[in-house]
């Protein structure tokens, strides 16, 4: 976790030795500024004292900002650091070395609190960083030994005690607890974890059931866990949620890269407009000074410093909020597209529903009673392995309070139909219609519209016969979130006009979900293709997309989409890599948070826009009517940049 950490405290654009030295240099020019204004304006002493006291301001206020400006001119590019450094100089040459100094004094400062509001955006990042604890307790030969985290190696088991961080991505093959995983998820409710059997070959971590693995940096409840660890700690979902989140400045966002080529072109252009007004004293009547003071306070009024800052500002802090809610948001384009979206696609299964079948519907029919009805089907499907079968039996023996008696015997699946056995010495039959005409028992009209009924409320309806004559039915269905409905409601409310379902499952499953949940349409009967398929049709209708899915089976579509959000992405490699936002957890209802978010600091970019070209666009002018002295031009240039930074610390704390 150590090299990670390093990796991750990539310098932003301003390499500095530290933001505390830059904010003491600003500190200290203006310390020096007002000395030397003071010694001006009450002492009888010679101009010399007073001047020292103005280059010794000087020198702190222009140090940091040289050495950038020096930097980029050898890169062969001018840009606002060089503007300020030259609009001292000129106001030096002038003999108004306060104005100077006063300059240098708030743009240092501005830039040291740029720096730090940045910093404080990245840190809240990094503060992921911390969560790995620096070293684990290795399990070797029966006993326990300290060892760095670096030093662990895949396939070690490493105890966790109660209480205590854990310290690599693994599975638990020993003991139960309850782990908070909000630091990874943003999940607020600690989730129980359990231990799975663990044989020889050591299993994959993307196919793990998740109650079973744990996470770097979460923390262990009340009892002791054995981990096997299934990733080294630069391959943890903690260092890579950090390297993304240091990658994420890279990614800039469509506006950033307006205003970045914006710059490219006006600096020039402002350059040659302060060349030019240096010669008015040719045209007007006025000394070469006057000219030279106009120009010099057009070079500060006119640099777009508040523009260079509003964009970055305002994604940065975006990030890290979402960071802090268990959201990764890869890169100021993810945040700002996300922002535009009015139609979502989600993927059903695990998405909008539980992704586990539930037992529906127990019908006996035929003077059964219910509770033999009830015995009868759980001795047959306990014996089955089938996913439905199990999940039939578990719902059973939790909704009924009874258990197996072992009375049944000699199962046997029938291949597309359903099973068969032997219960009291009798032929017991569940499935399909085709299932019951092969073992030739009738299937009355009553019965098909009965089953017909539920088929089109999306239910998957099967038939037990036993003694050769019906007994009753019994349907299963994928359930809806608890949360699913409360979520789609939340995301109308914001302003999100159309949800699509996309499923695999037939599209009566489809349409019957849709409809408990408040989805605008389904799409059913859909493969892997399909959904890229429709993809492609929504984009051409809606123009912009987002989908929602679990980023694994369904990459291309979500590839294709304007924004892809993956859930519950701890832990899942595809979809940390595929998708643009990542839920960390498994919760849908963080989806109108996430949105949320993307609007509002769309909203702080426009704002910081307006604030800082509107400073430009008056100031300008009024410099070159002559209405406005330097000193006035550097509050309200200065004012405007501290006004865009502090607008977007404001998401931070964003609700």
């Amino acid at each position: 976790m150590v090299e990670q950490k390093e990796e991750s405290q990539t310098p932003s654009h301003h390499s500095h030795p530290s933001n505390k030295t830059e904010l003491f240099f600003a500190l200290f020019c203006g310390v020096f500024l007002s000395i030397g204004f003071l010694i001006e304006q009450l002492v009888v002493l010679p101009t010399w004292v007073s001047l020292s006291s103005y280059i010794i301001s000087y020198f702190f206020g222009g140090y940091f900002i040289s050495i950038e400006a020096s930097k980029k001119i050898i890169q062969g590019g001018f840009d606002i650091d060089f503007l300020m450094i030259a609009a001292a100089a000129g106001a030096a040459y002038i003999d108004k070395w306060p104005e100077g100094a006063l300059l240098l004094f708030l743009f240092s400062l501005g830039h040291a609190l740029e720096h730090y509001a940045m910093d404080k955006a990245k840190k809240s990042i990094e503060a992921l960083g911390e969560l790995s604890p620096k070293t684990a307790l290795l399990k070797k030969e029966g006993s326990l030994k300290e060892v760095a985290i670096k030093d662990l190696r895949i396939n070690d088991i490493i105890v966790v005690k109660p209480n205590t961080k854990i310290a690599a991505d693994g599975v638990i093959i020993n003991g139960s607890s309850s782990v908070n995983q909000a630091p990874i998820t943003g999940e607020s409710m600690p989730v129980d974890k359990t231990f799975m059997e663990y044989g020889t070959n050591s299993p994959s971590f993307d196919e793990i059931d998740k109650k079973h693995i744990v996470f770097t940096g979460t923390i262990n409840g009340d009892s002791s866990l054995d981990v096997l660890v299934l990733k080294l700690s630069k391959d943890s979902t903690v260092s890579r949620l950090i390297k993304m989140v240091s990658d994420v400045e890279t990614q800039k966002s469509p506006t950033q890269r307006l205003t970045k080529k914006f710059e490219k072109w006006y600096v020039p252009l402002v350059i040659l407009v302060v060349v030019l007004l240096c010669f008015a004293y040719l045209i007007i009547d006025e000394s070469f000074n006057s000219s030279l003071y106009r120009a010099i306070t057009v070079l500060v009024a006119a640099s777009p410093c508040a523009l260079a800052i509003s964009t970055p500002s305002a994604v940065l802090s975006g990030i890290a909020r979402a960071a802090q809610k268990g959201v990764l948001i890869k890169g100021g384009k993810a945040l700002e597209r996300l922002g535009e979206i009015t139609t979502i696609a989600f993927d059903k299964t695990g998405t909008l529903t539980e992704g586990k079948p539930k037992l529906t519907h127990v019908i006996p029919l035929n003077d059964f009673n219910e509770k033999d009805f009830v015995q009868l089907v759980l001795e047959v499907e306990s014996l089955s392995n089938h996913p439905l079968a199990k999940a039939i039996a578990k719902d059973i023996k939790s909704q009924y309070h009874i258990e197996v008696t072992n009375k049944a015997s000699e199962v046997n699946a029938v291949q597309g139909k359903g099973i068969q056995a032997t219960y009291h010495r009798e032929k017991v039959f569940i499935g399909n219609r085709s299932l019951m005409e092969s073992a030739a028992i009738e299937v009355d009209q009553v019965l098909i519209s009965k089953m017909e009924q539920l088929l089109k409320n999306g239910h998957t309806v099967m038939i037990v016969a036993y003694k050769n004559k019906v007994a009753g039915l019994i349907s299963v269905m994928d359930t809806p979130r608890k949360t699913a409905a409360s979520t789609l409601k939340s995301l109308k409310e914001i302003g999100i006009k159309r949800m699509i379902m996309l499923t695999g499952d037939h599209q009566n499953v489809g349409d019957a979900i849709a409809k408990q949940i408040g989805l605008t349409e389904a799409r059913g009967n859909l493969l892997p293709e399909d959904k890229v398929d429709a993809i492609k049709s929504l984009l051409v209708r809606d123009g912009k997309i987002a989908m929602v899915g679990d980023g694994v089976n369904d990459a291309p579509a979500m590839a294709l989409s304007t924004v892809s959000i993956a859930m519950g992405a701890a832990g899942s490699d595809v979809a940390l890599e595929t998708a643009d936002v990542a839920l960390m957890s498994d919760k849908i209802e963080n989806l109108p948070f996430v949105i949320g978010l993307s609007r509002a600091s769309k909203r702080v970019i426009k704002q910081n826009i307006w604030i800082s070209l509107g400073v430009v666009v008056l100031l300008v002018p009024a410099t070159i009517l002559g209405l406005t002295n330097i000193g006035l031009a550097v509050v309200f240039h200065e004012g405007s940049t501290l006004v865009v930074v502090l607008n977007a610390l404001r998401l931070l704390r964003f609700k």
